[in-house]
């Protein structure tokens, strides 16, 4: 049985990234659901490292806090001058004294790294027996990289820096990745013997290829199989084209898994979504965070899920959500907006312009349009009437509303908490409820109509308002001569009838 390998990684993330013209450190810039810093990381995770040490030093402090939010086990090092790659892991080393094995050197921006590659990249490095493994591309165009430089009979001879390449070494397509793996007792015998003696006056990692080669040391080279992997990122230009690449990868992957992307070039998926077989995902489409789409939804077109939970056969339309639960078979949108906390159950429904926050809507309710619902549980199969607000804080304090279980709410009611509507209780529409209403009541707080005959003539003379009412006037005079008109003051009802003594009954809640 052979013995586990014991491994240490060290990622270089110290570098101020200048042409990124930011106040964010390089590594920690976002890409599809992680940080540069946060793709490498997990690219070596599976190596199962005995410690992961990541150096720092622009926005050190940023970094590390970063670092204990994602991986709190790993170890960071400050490098508080830059002066190279060598120098950068020789830091590194010194914060691991007892490490054996291999060490793994990787640079904080190649997010595009898969750990398939890393994992190859050590096992032909173990495999060997090799002191340094390089990881190696060829590349359409390698200007501004470091050229891998090899004998005439194919062995690694040294890695040399561009700055540092003769004319005919630039002419060399087959660059470093700037990844490797080393036997650790001799990379520290051989970053002792580095040098400065360079255009730039720093310690190289990669002349550590060339001393051991002189040493007669054996060393490696490990070609990825696909180039676009082992690319950097420099400035914001870099890191948009690695974003697109990164989402036709994600895309494709979906995609062969039998989810259905309708337009995957405006789909964009971070690398930490779930989603679920026979899931759609129309054009304009974000899905963000721990989003999860279930099987049979429908998701887009022009939707952003941030951190929600999309139910089997649901259907999110022209919306936005941000820590919400969309139940089976429910239905959200267009243009809804659901808030943290923000629970839709089974074949509910949340409509147009209707904002939830906190909120519970039960199975088979309805909110179909023009509403807001804060810190509420709406029972299963009531309705909630257009225009309804759910009027949750009294400027200190937030309070909750309950309305039951068949429960129906008309137009333009405000329900004013804390406060409960019973099960299949009547709101009428206009209310403002501040009562609990029992079960099976008409809660209505309606004040008389009252008509003021000939108002429009007096007060707005000369209006297109009041040219119109002259012509209807006339128009009724003429087909009903003899009408008496109600004297300025008197409250009529539409219908003829005094609001005085009218039942409530006699009012409608309409949806």
């Amino acid at each position: 049985m052979s013995q586990p390998h014991h491994r240490t990684v060290v990622v270089l993330a110290a570098g101020e990234g200048k042409r990124m013209k930011s106040a964010l450190p390089k590594v920690l810039h976002p890409l599809l659901g992680r940080t540069l810093l946060g793709h490498v990381l997990s690219a070596a995770a599976p190596l199962g490292a005995d410690r992961t040490v990541v150096v720092v030093g622009h926005g050190a402090d940023q970094v590390r806090g970063h670092l204990a939010e994602i991986a709190p086990d790993v170890v960071p090092v400050l490098q508080a001058e830059q002066l190279g790659t060598g120098h950068a892991v020789r830091i590194a080393l010194e914060a691991v004294p007892d490490a054996t094995g291999t060490v793994v050197v990787i640079n904080g921006d190649v997010p595009l790294l898969r750990p398939e590659t890393v994992s190859a990249l050590v096992q032909a490095h173990e495999g060997e027996g090799a002191a340094a493994t390089v990881l190696a591309a060829e590349v359409p165009d390698p200007t501004g990289l470091g050229r891998i430089v090899r004998s005439a009979d194919g062995r690694l001879e040294q890695i040399v820096e561009e700055r540092d390449a003769t004319a005919a070494q630039r002419a060399i397509r087959e660059i470093n990745a700037g990844s490797y793996a080393f036997d650790v007792v001799r990379l520290r015998d051989a970053l002792g013997k580095l040098s400065t003696d360079n255009d730039q006056g720093e310690e190289y990692l990669t002349d550590v290829f060339g001393l051991l080669n002189s040493a007669g040391e054996p060393v490696a080279v490990h070609v990825a199989s696909d180039h676009t992997e082992t690319l950097g990122c420099n400035d914001r230009v870099e890191l948009a084209g690695l974003r697109r690449l990164l989402r036709d990868r994600i895309n494709e992957g979906w995609m062969r898994t039998g989810v259905s992307l309708l337009d995957p070039e405006t789909t964009w998926i971070d690398v930490t979504v779930a989603l679920d077989r026979d899931a759609v995902v129309d054009q304009n489409t974000q899905l963000r965070g721990a989003t999860v789409v279930g099987s049979g939804a429908v998701v887009g077109p022009d939707v952003t899920l941030i951190d929600t939970v999309v139910g089997e056969g649901a259907t999110v339309l022209r919306s936005h959500a941000v820590g919400a639960e969309v139940g089976p078979g429910a239905s959200v949108g267009p243009y809804a907006y659901l808030r943290p906390d923000a629970r839709l159950a089974e074949k509910s429904k949340v409509g147009t312009f209707v904002e939830v926050k906190n909120s519970e809507v039960g199975p088979g309710a309805k909110v179909p349009h023009l509403s807001y619902v804060g810190d509420a549980t709406i029972g299963a199969k009531a309705n909630i009437g257009a225009a309804t607000i759910f009027v949750n804080y009294d400027g200190v304090n937030k309070n909750r509303t309950i309305v039951g279980e068949g429960a129906f709410v008309g137009c333009d009611t405000s329900l004013i908490a804390p406060v409960e509507v019973g099960a299949g209780a009547y709101i009428a529409a206009g209310s403002a409820i501040s009562k609990d209403v029992p079960p099976g009541a008409l809660g209505v707080t309606r004040a008389p109509q009252r008509e003021i005959e000939g108002w429009v003539a007096r007060k707005r003379p000369g209006t297109v308002s009041a040219a119109a009412a002259e012509r209807a006037l006339r128009a009724a005079e003429g087909a009903s001569p003899g009408t008496a008109a109600a004297s300025e003051g008197e409250a009529i009802h539409g219908d003829g009838r005094a609001l005085g003594g009218e039942s409530p009954e006699g009012d409608t809640a309409t949806d």
